[in-house]
């Protein structure tokens, strides 16, 4: 490719995501009904014109942010096992665990999902990936034949996404490092054989 042509592809890259950057901030605080095309060119410095070189209508925009978040959630979700033949769990890492840099990198759009309901959609498309990738990805997702692979791959994604909620919903109080550490143990902490003792509370609040 010509340097022209390296040049251009920058320029455009570089309006685009200053038109993407500008709606996510937009959207911080009106609703996306409210905001205007003139809204998101005056944040990002641009003209009507570039936007329209890009896009017809601002949910083109709107669309194209989702799918950034959706291919980096499969390409994050897609570490731990990449290049490899076989995908052992017992010898992850919580350093190959990346989803959770992935939520701290769209960071803005996940609590725009769960705190002012802007992308309702985009939380269900998030879940269904999370439930279609195993399945899709690694052809021995049930070793135990009694166990229902869809069953199992939605237990899987609920809980993922579900440390995902409350991470976001505490502000981001843990670091990404930690919350794959977190994800990690727990899938290590085998509960075949767990005993629990009952706690006095629930026994008292029977009687």
């Amino acid at each position: 490719m010509s340097t022209n042509n390296t040049g251009i592809d920058r320029r455009i890259r570089k309006s685009k995501m200053a038109l993407k950057e500008s709606l996510i901030s937009l959207m911080q605080n009106k609703d996306f009904r409210e905001i205007s095309i003139t809204d998101i060119v005056e944040l990002a410095d641009l003209n009507r014109g570039t936007f329209y070189k890009h896009y017809q209508y601002k949910e083109e925009l709107l669309e194209e942010v989702m799918e950034d978040v959706i291919a980096d959630l499969i390409i994050s979700y897609r570490e731990p096992y990449k290049n490899v033949e076989t995908f052992t769990i017992n010898e992850l890492t919580a350093s190959v665990i990346k989803i959770f840099e992935h939520v701290a990198n769209y960071a803005n759009i996940y609590t725009l999902i769960l705190k002012s309901n802007a992308w309702p959609t985009l939380l269900e498309r998030i879940c269904n990936e999370l439930k279609k990738l195993p399945l899709k990805d690694l052809e021995d997702y049930r070793p135990n034949p009694k166990i229902n692979t869809e069953l199992a791959s939605s237990y899987q994604a609920y809980a993922i996404l579900g440390m995902i909620i409350e991470w976001v919903n505490t502000g981001f109080k843990y670091s990404a490092d930690y919350m794959a550490e977190q994800l990690l143990e727990i899938i290590n902490n085998k509960s075949v054989n767990a005993v629990y003792k009952i706690n006095h509370t629930f026994k008292d609040a029977q009687q």
